[in-house]
């Protein structure tokens, strides 16, 4: 699904990457800073992964979908893929993630399944 990211409070690096196998820019990222104080927004378009690190104490995400949320359609790409090289600006033992998030696969090993 297609999504608007904006940040009402606190701070985040916000994280999009091409994972449609037949684009010129498959495995590419885009990142960006989102926070209460910049009043940026992040469209993210059908066919892209989204993940985000709260780079403030807390952050307030809100999100503005063209669909209803699905959690057969639910996945992802492991945060630290070596092939994707994402700077997401803190330390591996800065970054604390949730059990789903742990299990990720890479992107070569989602692709090929």
């Amino acid at each position: 699904q297609t999504k608007l990211i904006r940040v009402i409070s606190g701070k985040i690096l916000d994280v999009a990457l091409d994972i449609r196998p037949d684009s010129k820019t498959f495995g590419e990222h885009f990142a960006v800073e989102l926070s209460e104080n910049n009043f940026l927004q992040l469209l993210i378009p059908r066919g892209f992964a989204h993940g985000y690190c709260v780079l403030s104490e807390s952050a307030i995400i809100t999100y503005k979908c063209d669909n209803y949320y699905d959690p057969k359609s639910e996945g992802g790409v492991i945060y630290n893929d070596p092939d994707l090289a994402i700077d997401w600006g803190l330390t591996n033992n800065e970054i604390t993630l949730s059990e789903k998030d742990k299990i990720h696969p890479h992107l070569k090993d989602l692709v090929q399944s």
